[in-house]
């Protein structure tokens, strides 16, 4: 994985939060943004967050385990504060 792939990830995420992470097109273009990068860890914790916002928490948790992470305690918008710290910090 090149590290820059992380960066749409990140704006998308950006774009996701400041509309309150609610379901719609910025949550589809996250999720298919981690679907096309599936098997890469990164990707693969978003692709866990999109399903605990989708309230899908079994998904989710499966996701969790492939990206080696476990659900955050707190809110999506804490969880994702944390997340967006790390893959900034693999930039």
């Amino acid at each position: 994985m090149d590290k820059t792939d992380l960066a749409p990830l990140i704006q998308a995420f950006d774009r996701l939060a400041a509309g309150g992470f609610h379901m719609g097109a910025d949550w589809q273009a996250v999720h298919e943004i981690c679907q096309a990068n599936e098997g890469e860890k990164p990707f693969d914790w978003g692709h866990a967050l999109c399903h605990r916002i989708e309230g899908d928490d079994w998904n989710a948790d499966y996701w969790y385990r492939r990206a080696g992470k476990r659900r955050a305690a707190g809110t999506v918008a804490k969880e994702w504060s944390a997340m967006r710290a790390e893959l900034s910090a693999q930039l």
